[in-house]
């Protein structure tokens, strides 16, 4: 079984979404070099058609007899209760010969490598590697490929490219998330449908409004207001389309353009895979291409929010927060309606005009007021001007968009229609004894040529009088219709002489096809011995799962930890009792003096780290760390393993902490964490029956922390909205349902959203310290010093309730909590898990 390759000579690999096995076929007719789908489960778009177990295996085949490569997605978050059966799902992936696996969970790519490391794998974007040191570490740990950030620049790929022996895969066209991919908890805090597990419900497309207000003590808004501004969809970002600037990212050194889209139609599909098919042959071919205005209208027809060339080619124009639905192409402006025939005029825009069949929006400046239309005949066009049936009355000025083309769809069917291209075959007939045996040499993408060779049950009789000549036999061997196959050279030893139905011949060449076709798919797969030790590693691995004996925790109260951005919060968090503090802040001098503060209070400061730590944050904040060391800061929490192994490389007496976007779901992960972590937050979207197995079967290390009181982090973005308010005080975005999210710029001025209503699990505490968890985590960022003192203390205090067996005074201290809690509490996924 070849594997995947990472080379980047040569145009780059064009990779396009199959959400069902129509799209596959649109992927493959439209000229992809690979395509990635997901099966029924493990998949991060759990609301796609996908594949069932037969489907998927015999895509795969359709894929790999025409040549294109076939990725599965088994790209999220896993509970312990499931490494088992995605093990076996792993083992089955491996059998049907599939090319790579994307992962996200790093628990899963541990279990791939133990037991089916012949099986390569693809680190998904939702594994958020945004450095250098990230996909150095993803090397090592036997990826061959890391799906990059969308959020990179081009400049930053160029430099992490530099990495040897993996390959890179970049996003060229299709939606962008508002959040970095796999730290989003948005539609998961929400309404417990998790990205992380393909449920997202796109709560960045709905409306919100920006508001502001002066804050209490507890960092809590005080008389809100509005922001002014007109956009409603502050966080609904445009389509990213490469497309006009595709020579660029052509010669880059990337292995891999991704389109995105396994949710969009099958037309969407063949409409932009053949585009950038065509013009990447072009580019390859030395052509002086250029993005032709055909090709920009077809890719918005088939699907646009706006385009945007996106962070990658360093655009400015990301966002779309007029509207958050498709866009169209402008077919025109209205300029009267007749409410008797319920009929617009329309004048057009330019030279497109509407067809029967084409889906027309007619958009105001208030997107909840767009009517829909299908045009039924082919309208009459006069003088520019054209008349359309419109459902409901429409306003003069009205813009009106084409949102779904007759045309487009006729062109998507042609391409759909075409014949494949085949595979090419030389075959060579030799005859010994008066029987014809062949032998055909396929190409291999990145391996040996196949060699297959069939002696068939024929023996060619000596002719009486009527032989058959070579053209002849030629013509019947060359024969390849309804195969996947085309012969290029047929070199035919025929000694002459020699008679045989040609009605044999025929029998003769499809056996000898239907041996290639075999010889092909098997060679795409493991060979039996190494499919019966890929079984007993898995058998192996699933046995290893049970809790070993000795494993258990010791049993302990948890320490209390607090997040904070201020010195003072600092201070106050160790004087009430919290043993860990974890101060977000970018000045040495405030490390230091919080560093002496916490020393005084019996406190440990720990300086965290951005959840993003790219290459300009880990070049000025690298070297800082051995005389921040020296002044008493020993420990630096990130949320990313290319942050960690930057700082064991600059600082290795520095102790390690892990962030919650590590998502630290299962005992796996840990066991990866723990060869770097002191201590690592498990993910908040466990649920409480998940987090006691992590505990019990993640052993003693990396110590284990619950993040239990706070309005958890939810997105973290590069769009600047908390920076585009001047003035301090509380920002925060308003739903439709009035929930206020708060909003808090990072060190890095990027934006963080947090969950509107806050966690508190003080009540909790009897189950949380059953399972000897290490220490429980208050996030006061943003809060200021009351709050982080006054949650410190309870906290402490409900611990020691916990510790003396009086359950009775923790009803009491969440009434303490409540009171000065943001947006009301709740137990959040501890208490009511995820929706499945």
């Amino acid at each position: 079984m070849p594997h995947n390759h990472h080379q980047t000579s040569g145009p780059p690999e064009l990779l396009a979404p199959a959400g069902s096995p129509e799209a596959l076929a649109a992927a493959v007719a439209a000229g992809a070099d690979a395509v990635y789908l997901a099966g029924r489960r493990f998949g991060a778009r759990h609301y796609a058609a996908n594949f069932s177990d037969e489907e998927l295996r015999s895509a795969v085949d359709y894929a790999h007899l025409r040549g294109v490569r076939v990725y599965v997605t088994v790209n999220t978050l896993i509970r312990d209760a499931e490494l088992p059966d995605v093990a076996r799902y792993l083992l089955w992936l491996y059998e049907t010969g599939v090319d790579a696996v994307l992962v996200q969970d790093a628990g899963v790519a541990s279990l791939a490598r133990e037991a089916v490391p012949d099986l390569p794998l693809h680190a998904s974007t939702q594994m958020a590697i945004h450095n250098r040191e990230g996909v150095a570490r993803a090397a090592r740990e036997g990826f061959s490929r890391v799906v990059l950030a969308r959020e990179l620049t081009l400049a930053e790929v160029e430099d992490i490219a530099g990495v040897q022996g993996i390959g890179i895969e970049v996003f060229a066209h299709g939606a962008l998330c508002y959040c970095y991919s796999g730290q989003c908890l948005l539609s998961s805090v929400i309404g417990g449908r998790s990205g992380n597990r393909g449920m997202c419900a796109q709560p960045c497309r709905k409306p919100y409004r920006l508001v502001t207000a002066e804050t209490d003590d507890y960092g809590r808004p005080k008389d809100l207001r509005a922001v002014p501004g007109e956009d409603r969809y502050l966080l609904s970002t445009r389509d990213l389309s490469v497309y006009p600037r595709l020579d660029l990212l052509a010669r880059a050194p990337v292995a891999s353009l991704k389109i995105e889209g396994r949710m969009r139609s099958v037309d969407y599909v063949a409409t932009v895979t053949s585009i950038y098919r065509h013009a990447l042959d072009a580019i390859a071919a030395g052509e002086a291409w250029s993005p032709s205005r055909e090709d920009m209208r077809d890719l918005a027809l088939a699907f646009n929010r706006e385009f945007t060339e996106g962070y990658i080619l360093g655009a400015s124009d990301i966002m779309a927060r007029d509207r958050p639905g498709n866009r169209g192409i402008l077919l025109g402006t209205v300029t009267g309606y007749d409410p008797r025939r319920q009929e617009a005029t329309v004048h057009l825009a330019g030279d497109l005009a509407p067809r029967s069949g084409d889906g027309l929006a007619f958009c105001t400046d208030d997107p909840d007021s767009d009517v829909g239309a299908v045009v039924r005949g082919t309208p009459a066009v006069r003088r520019g001007m054209v008349r359309l049936s419109v459902p409901a009355p429409v306003t003069s000025g009205a813009k009106v968009f084409l949102t779904r083309s007759a045309d487009l769809e006729e062109r998507a069917k042609r391409i759909m229609e075409k014949p494949l291209k085949p595979l090419p075959l030389d075959v060579a007939v030799v005859w010994k004894d008066g029987t014809p045996c062949m032998e055909a040499v396929v190409a291999q993408h990145g391996g040996e040529p196949l060699r297959v060779r069939y002696r068939p049950d024929l023996v060619m009789e000596p002719a009486r009088s009527r032989p058959l000549t070579g053209e002849q036999i030629a013509e019947q061997f060359g024969k390849t219709g309804g195969t996947p196959f085309t012969i290029r050279n047929l070199d035919l030893r025929y000694p002459g002489g020699l008679f045989s139905p040609l009605g044999e011949l025929n029998r003769v060449r499809r056996t000898f096809l239907e041996r290639v076709e075999d010889a092909v798919l098997a060679a795409r797969r493991p060979g039996e011995d190494a499919m019966r030790a890929a079984r007993d590693r898995v058998e192996a691995a699933i046995a290893g799962m049970e809790r070993p004996a000795g494993s258990h925790r010791k049993s302990r109260l948890p320490s209390v930890s607090v997040y904070t951005d201020t010195l003072e919060g600092a201070e106050a968090a160790a004087r009430n009792g919290a043993r860990t503090v974890y101060i977000e802040a970018a000045d040495p001098g405030v490390l230091e003096e919080a560093a002496a503060v916490c020393r005084e209070g019996g406190a440990d400061l720990v300086w965290k780290w951005p959840s993003i730590t790219r290459r300009d944050f880990l070049d000025a904040a690298a070297p800082l760390l051995p005389s921040l060391y020296d002044a008493g800061i020993r420990g630096v929490m990130v949320s990313g393993m290319g942050a960690a192994d930057a700082v064991r490389r600059t600082e290795p007496r520095m102790r390690l902490y892990g962030a919650a976007g590590l998502n630290l779901w299962n005992h796996r992960t840990a066991a990866e964490l723990a060869p770097l972590f002191l201590r690592c937050t498990a993910s908040p979207e466990l649920p409480a029956a998940d987090l006691a197995g992590l505990a019990a079967s993640a052993g003693d290390t990396p110590e284990l922390e619950v993040l239990v009181q706070g309005n958890i982090e939810a997105m973290v973005t590069e769009d600047r909205l908390a920076a585009a308010v001047a003035g301090e005080g509380f920002l925060g975005l308003q739903d439709g349902r009035n929930r206020v999210f708060p909003l808090r710029r990072d060190g890095e001025g990027r934006t963080c959203i947090a969950n509107a209503v806050e966690t508190s699990l003080v009540d909790r505490l009897p189950q949380i310290t059953a399972m000897d968890i290490d220490a429980v985590a208050i996030d006061a960022r943003g809060r200021g010093p009351r709050y982080a003192g006054d949650m410190a203390r309870l906290y402490r205090e409900g611990i020691g309730a916990v510790g003396r067996r009086e359950p009775g005074v923790l009803s009491g201290l969440k009434d303490e909590v409540k009171r000065r809690a943001l947006g009301g509490i709740t137990g959040g996924h501890f208490v009511r898990g995820l929706l499945e």
